[in-house]
């Protein structure tokens, strides 16, 4: 079923977009054609298709997960305005 210009309308505000009515019949046309992709997508058999993060045969490096750096809390809160307990303070923004 193709998708009217109402409900373009209604789609666009729920994403709060606003469509210029001179560019509505296009809005709407593209957005049919989209549909009709995905309807299209969808009837492809994928049965047995594994998913695949990567379409090349590759192995993400990942570094050791070891500490790397030394405990400087002490060092960087020396220069904060508050602190306690080995936090930062920070102001009260939302009420």
């Amino acid at each position: 079923m193709p998708t009217i210009p109402a409900d373009v309308l209604s789609v666009a505000q729920l994403a709060r977009l606003r469509i210029d009515e001179t560019a509505l019949d296009d809005v709407t046309d593209r957005f049919n054609r989209t549909l009709k992709l995905v309807a299209q997508l969808e009837e492809v058999d994928t049965e047995g298709v594994v998913p695949m993060s990567n379409p090349h045969d590759m192995y993400q490096r990942l570094r050791a997960d070891k500490v790397t750096e030394s405990n400087q809390r002490e060092a960087l809160q020396k220069t904060a305005p508050a602190v306690a307990d080995g936090f930062f303070l920070v102001p009260k923004v939302i009420d």
